[in-house]
């Protein structure tokens, strides 16, 4: 049997829905409040206040699949997501590459990227991100295309997250949630496990949510612990944030402990005045593929956000004989989350600590000036400011003449290559050695033939010049720095008078 509603029912729904249009026209009203015209004057990019006020479509993002089965369907089904970005600054084109951008890191993350909108807002909405009528509009789009989640291009307050979480009615995450989670499938190392989960447990300590009674249920002091320990105690969720602070601890002793094995090798290497190159630059701008290039390592190379997290450490020879060490470095992205870049300073630390860093820029990417701009954020905030650096334009074959043009006009220390082709690599390891710092004597010392070690160092951690074999030894000619010239001293020959 149906069960029809009053008309007093019915009046109370209208005024209900009435009350929230009216409410979603007033949002609408104070999001579009951000542009006028001044004297008759263009104030910026102007729009019809319809267009202001709308979610804008971002068209090419689908990635859904067609024409499966639907057996084959349930095998392939992944997460289902619909992409939201807050457009505050810049151009459209500009909200638009970075919407493009956070559907490569969902897709890199194993999502199936169905529908991304921008809104355009003087600031983020304190409550639900994009404003509470726009919010009901994307749970119609979330209807629509039948998304299982949301993925927002901010970092999102803890608020924010549970009150669009409440509207949308499916998961909402934020980009740095998105980071942390392609961070946590592609770290290998003992390291690189430790780095994501601490990452990981700092984004997640003020977001802790309880459901039903778990917030308020309090446990007493003690298990069985007698008089005086009976009582109120922690609340559970004061419980799980103790717990998770307790692992954090953890967590940070044993990256100190794993930093300190690093800065051995590093130190070692400097005894042994070995000079080092780290390869620095946006993800996916061909790092990995330019090191096997440079020195043949057989690194892993995957079209992939953050493919490489653990730094690989490579010895390679410039085209004059000298040894150097070359490191890749993990992949920095736009608004990377702070959490990573302190749990990764130890593995960013091998940029703070070259004698040159190489930086990758993908010369075929939209926007590589705001590429450039990202990274040499992070580079400040590693403290390798006073680092030399070579701009290396990567992927020449695929970037249009005019942007490599451009770049090289803006960016004085600048190369053009192609990691894929060879192009331009010879020319860059000519570049390489000329700016590696050389050592500061010049010393000419004949060498028994018992000292052999002495000329085997001289070519490892010198320069040489010239080599000649005599009846007496081996006369070099090298550059050397200050303590092997000690070692070499007494085996300058004489002047001869």
């Amino acid at each position: 049997m149906t069960s029809s509603s009053s008309p007093s029912q019915d009046t109370q729904r209208f005024a209900h829905s009435y009350a929230e249009g009216l409410r979603a026209d007033a949002l609408m009203e104070e999001d579009v409040a951000w542009s006028h015209e001044i004297d008759g004057e263009r104030d910026g990019d102007q729009f019809d206040r319809s267009e202001r006020a709308a979610l804008r479509r971002v068209a090419g993002l689908s990635t859904e699949l067609e024409d499966v089965t639907e057996v084959e369907y349930r095998q392939l089904r992944l997460e289902r997501v619909v992409l939201v970005g807050v457009w505050t600054t810049g151009t459209v084109q500009d909200a638009e590459n970075s919407l493009a951008e956070l559907a490569a890191l969902a897709e890199t993350a194993g999502a199936l990227v169905l529908d991304g909108v921008i809104q355009r807002r003087d600031k983020p909405d304190a409550a639900t991100y994009i404003g509470s009528g726009k919010a009901y509009e994307l749970r119609d789009i979330v209807l629509e295309t039948g998304a299982d989640t949301v993925i927002c291009d901010g970092e999102l307050s803890p608020g924010q997250l549970i009150h669009l979480e409440d509207v949308v009615k499916v998961k909402v995450i934020d980009r740095t949630a998105l980071i942390l989670d392609i961070f946590a499938q592609h770290a290998k190392s003992r390291e690189g496990k430790a780095q994501v989960a601490l990452a990981q447990m700092q984004y997640m300590l003020p977001r802790l949510r309880g459901w039903g009674q778990s917030l308020s249920r309090q446990m007493g002091g003690g298990k069985g612990g007698g008089l005086a320990t009976r009582g109120p105690g922690e609340t559970k969720i004061e419980t799980d944030r103790r717990r998770i602070r307790e692992k954090m601890a953890k967590m940070r002793r044993e990256i100190a402990e794993m930093k300190t094995g690093r800065e051995i090798k590093r130190q070692e290497r400097k005894r042994h005045k070995v000079p080092s190159v780290a390869i620095a630059g946006y993800t996916n701008a061909g790092k990995s593929s330019l090191l096997n290039r440079l020195t043949g390592a057989g690194v892993l190379v995957e079209n992939a956000l953050f493919a490489t997290l653990d730094p690989t450490v490579r010895r390679a020879e410039t085209p004059s004989g000298r040894l150097y060490t070359l490191a890749d470095t993990v992949g920095f992205v736009r608004h990377l989350p702070h959490h990573l870049v302190e749990a990764f300073r130890s593995t960013m630390e091998e940029v703070g600590e070259s004698d040159l860093i190489l930086h990758v820029v993908d010369g075929s990417h939209p926007n590589p000036e705001e590429q450039l701009a990202a990274v040499r954020e992070v580079i400040r905030d590693v403290g390798a400011t006073d680092v030399p650096e070579i701009v290396v334009i990567n992927k020449a074959d695929a970037a249009d003449p005019l942007t490599l043009q451009r770049l090289m006009r803006i960016e004085k220390r600048s190369i053009a290559v192609s990691a894929r082709t060879g192009q331009g690599i010879t020319e860059l390891l000519a570049l390489i050695d000329n700016e590696l710092p050389r050592p500061s004597v010049e010393i000419e010392a004949l060498v028994p033939y018992t000292h052999g070690k002495l000329v085997a160092r001289a070519h490892d951690e010198g320069e040489v010049i010239s080599e000649e074999h005599t009846p007496e030894g081996t006369l070099l000619k090298v550059r050397v720095h200050e303590e092997l010239a000690a070692d070499l001293a007494p085996y300058v020959p004489a002047p001869v008078a």
